[in-house]
């Protein structure tokens, strides 16, 4: 089912890694940026991540043994330090997520390099080092910001979709490991409803919308494969749907031989195994040189 089927560690059957972007408000200030500040509800709604479902989420990893990832607009770091405090106690990864979670495909070459670099500073001074992976808000990336990431020295990326397994993404500037989503895998589609930014997603339950998750999952557990929710704090760190996740995790540990790891850790060992030749897929890019159209 896997042409490219990847060795994990320790004999794991597969690959796990549990991606949370805390986007908190920064969503309603760059989405409206005239009266955003005034906003109290959408703002309510995106504090609830950091403030509410971080620590939660965090406790959960606390009891269960487990280290994962965490994107964060630089913003959010700067607005909430008591999350990132509470993240880096955990011992978890904190990935860059953009500054105040903007496009970066709606800005200049200048305009990404500018608020790229800003976000880097901000994790630097808050968690000690560089960032090693990059998340684009909305998944919007762009080569240039490939090419950037790799000129900055990143490990990895993760927005792009074209693969079930981590891959390698080859350009003239060098390689990045990509460590892919999909909206299947995405808890916006279940669980967003947010009328500011035009998303405006039937609520379903918090059984029916983990399902697709965890279909997603027991799908790559057969095949040997990796499996990555993207999921947010103030959706799914609410109460009933992280109790949910919660008893599922549970599950799942009990199997011992599911390996759950930061994405630092996976792409990591996905880079060794490309190095060592051992079946890892390449993606050379661009993918296009010029608009596709229909000239004469």
């Amino acid at each position: 089912m896997l042409s490219n089927k990847i060795q994990w560690p320790n004999g794991a059957r597969c690959a796990c890694a549990i991606t949370f972007d805390v986007d908190a408000d920064s969503l309603i200030h760059i989405s409206r940026p005239t009266d955003g500040f005034d906003r109290l509800s959408p703002i309510s709604m995106g504090r609830y991540g950091p403030t509410v479902g971080v620590p939660r989420i965090v406790e959960t990893y606390r009891r269960l043994g487990l280290k994962q990832t965490f994107f964060m607009p630089a913003w959010v770091m700067e607005q909430y330090p008591q999350a990132v405090d509470t993240i880096l106690q955990g011992g978890h990864e904190i990935a860059h997520h953009s500054y105040l979670h903007e496009d970066p495909s709606a800005q200049s070459d200048a305009e990404q390099e500018y608020w790229f670099d800003k976000a880097t500073d901000v994790h630097v001074a808050m968690t000690g080092q560089k960032p090693r992976g990059y998340r684009a808000p909305v998944y919007n990336v762009t080569q240039a910001v490939l090419d950037r990431l790799i000129a900055r020295g990143f490990l990895y990326e993760s927005s792009l979709m074209a693969d079930d397994n981590p891959y390698v993404m080859r350009t003239d500037a060098g390689e990045l490991i990509e460590m892919p989503v999909h909206w299947g895998n995405d808890d916006w589609p279940p669980f967003a409803h947010y009328a500011e930014i035009g998303y405006l997603m039937p609520v379903r339950a918090p059984s029916d919308g983990l399902r697709a998750f965890f279909e997603e999952f027991d799908a790559a557990y057969e095949a040997g494969g990796f499996w990555m929710p993207v999921l947010h704090p103030f959706l799914t760190g609410r109460l009933a749907r992280w109790m949910q996740m919660e008893k599922w995790l549970e599950q799942v540990l009990d199997r011992g031989d599911v390996w759950f790891a930061p994405l630092e850790d996976i792409a990591r060992h996905v880079q060794a195994e490309h190095r060592a030749g051992r079946g890892v897929r390449v993606e050379d890019l661009p993918y296009y040189q010029r608009p596709v159209h229909l000239g004469r």
